[in-house]
């Protein structure tokens, strides 16, 4: 007996989560990885766009080719090469045969839109980071140390529960306190979960999560209608007839009125707006993909956490609409679940529970440690056969449930004081 009483202690003992090395503050994710790769993509493509651009540039030379005359020397060709990439106005005529001017400095400023576009697109994560972070990590943070506290709490509860058996010389009291003590919800710790609910009914961090991502999809679709209006007005526009003939040079009688110019780096810009408007048109469906996230609950978590004592929102059926900051929360506990230690046991025993014959009998991790333990062993038969004891004996995993909310009010007060304490 001395041999089982000793392998049950060490089993206990493994079961309990080793207090944590380091501080969890550095290593909590305050982005979900479907906005970290947005704002990867969003800013990191149109800056590395435009650095090639610029490189090209820089490496290349003039952006504009124009066929001066041939009496033209050297210098008075890249004077008119200068003067038609400074003005960039193209000089025509329309269907009836009058003069018009058409600007064609959006291809100059092309470059630097991109890099307006990409701070743009920085805001919304500059909104969540100092506006709803602060909170959600300070939220993170209690939220996974009480989860694995109350694992923890769970194993050694048992471990006691193991002294109280042995110690005990009536070992029919010991299992009708014990059964009392289910229905009564002493082994819960409500501290958890009256937090849990609180933030059902707030909404700070699910507007600020919303409201980031409609403002990135708007810049998303504005920065798309930017690159339309540009390939519809300007971008088919590779050649210009420039005029040079201002100022001192009006009079010139050798001076062309009209010299015609051409763009170099023209097909570059094409290809740079067209891989920047395609790629954030492909990134619209994730953006609203992030934003419907909200709308359900993230029900596979709550239902591992379920095998706590201290966590029966999901049985209690005590969720809301799910538009609130506990279900930000959840998302962000789901993009942590490194940082859970208590996700991986209970998830084991969540999985060992479904694989035991007398599942309904298995409510929480208390129950299931208290059968790894050996103590349901030591319950006496007829206790369980008694009609005393079928008013105390251990319900179903639905009667348990159900139960749950209907403690008479001296339970209440028992459980509240335990929480308090």
């Amino acid at each position: 007996m001395s041999l089982s009483h000793t392998a049950a202690e060490y089993m206990l003992s493994d079961a309990l989560l080793p207090d944590p090395g380091g501080s969890r503050a550095k290593g909590l994710r305050l982005e979900l990885p479907s906005d970290r790769l947005l704002k990867f993509v969003t800013v990191g493509l149109p800056l590395f766009l435009v650095s090639l651009a610029f490189a090209r540039e820089f490496s290349a030379g003039s952006q504009i080719s124009c066929f001066s005359p041939t009496n033209f020397t050297g210098k008075q060709s890249a004077y008119v090469d200068t003067a038609c990439w400074d003005s960039l106005l193209h000089h025509g005529f329309d269907t009836e045969g009058h003069a018009v001017t058409k600007s064609l400095w959006a291809l100059k400023v092309f470059p630097y839109s991109l890099l307006v576009v990409a701070v743009l697109m920085y805001l919304p994560y500059l909104l969540w980071r100092y506006a709803a972070a602060p909170a959600l990590h300070s939220d993170l943070l209690f939220i996974i140390d009480e989860l694995d506290k109350s694992y923890n709490r769970s194993v050694r509860l048992v471990q006691h529960m193991r002294k109280v058996q042995q110690a005990s010389a009536e070992p029919e009291r010991f299992w009708e306190e014990y059964e009392r003590a289910r229905q009564e919800r002493y082994f819960e710790f409500p501290l958890l979960e009256r937090y849990l609910t609180c933030k059902q009914h707030a909404h700070s961090l699910v507007f600020i999560y919303v409201l980031r991502n409609l403002l990135l999809l708007l810049f998303l679709a504005a920065t798309c209608l930017y690159l339309v209006f540009l390939h519809l007005n300007i971008f088919f526009q590779d050649e210009f007839s420039c005029s040079i003939k201002t100022g001192l040079l009006q009079e010139e009688p050798h001076i062309p009125p009209l010299i015609p110019c051409k763009l170099v780096f023209f097909s570059i810009f094409q290809l740079i707006s067209l891989s920047v408007g395609g790629v954030y048109v492909l990134l619209m469906p994730v953006v609203i993909y992030n934003a419907l996230q909200l709308c359900q609950w993230d029900k596979g978590l709550l239902s591992v956490y379920e095998m706590l004592p201290a966590f029966d929102l999901l049985s209690r059926k005590m969720l809301t609409c799910p538009v609130n900051d506990l279900n930000v929360i959840l998302l962000f506990l789901r993009a942590n679940i490194s940082e859970l230690t208590s996700f991986s046991r209970l998830n084991a025993v969540s999985a060992l529970r479904e694989a035991t014959a007398n599942k309904e009998d298995i409510d929480t991790v208390v129950d299931f440690m208290t059968l790894l333990a050996g103590l349901e062993t030591t319950k006496p038969k007829h206790h369980a056969c008694s009609p005393e004891a079928d008013s105390s004996a251990p319900l179903s995993n639905g009667g348990a449930r159900e139960a749950k909310p209907g403690v008479d009010l001296m339970g209440k007060a028992s459980r509240d004081s335990l929480g308090s304490a």
